[in-house]
């Protein structure tokens, strides 16, 4: 069925138009962040390892680390999630290779706080993540944490494997 737009001369001209545009409202860095894939995998020899879900929204993520020297060597994961999750968890694999595993247990648990703050007590490398956590994106807040609390879980657990 086929419906005839009426002009109305109450409604301005520039109201007119049919379709309304309709505008993509995910960020595009989002976008741009999650599509880099390199460590997206599963990893065999890993040293550390854990499985998170989110209970909102079914996401799931496994993360794979392996550890030495106290810093983590290689960081891998596999996902089945939304576009903030993977995005969330391409950057963190990026940016915490080759860091002190003390470090990035303090950056962890301060993850929740970067949607009120951007500011970041790690190095410079890590100020990366603020593109991400900020509070345009507080409403997907627990998608982009899942890898940050999985890498944690991960780290304190000691889930090696047998």
């Amino acid at each position: 069925m086929v419906t005839q737009r009426i002009a109305n001369p109450f409604i301005p001209v520039r109201f007119w138009a049919w379709p309304p545009d309709i505008k993509i409202t995910m960020n595009q860095e989002i976008f741009k962040i999650a599509l880099n894939t390199e460590n997206l995998s599963h990893l065999k020899n890993y040293t550390h390892f854990s499985k998170s879900k989110n209970s909102k929204c079914g996401d799931e993520i496994k993360i794979y680390l392996i550890i030495k020297n106290r810093k983590i060597v290689n960081f891998k994961y596999e996902s089945e999630s939304c576009i903030y999750c993977q995005a969330s968890a391409s950057l963190l694999s990026r940016n915490l290779k080759n860091e002190p595993v003390i470090k990035i247990k303090k950056f962890l648990n301060q993850a929740p706080f970067l949607f009120e703050k951007n500011e970041l007590s790690l190095n410079s490398n890590l100020k990366k993540f603020s593109k991400i956590m900020n509070k345009r994106n507080i409403a997907r807040k627990e998608c982009l944490l899942l890898p940050f609390k999985g890498t944690l879980k991960a780290l304190i657990q000691n889930n090696t494997k047998k």
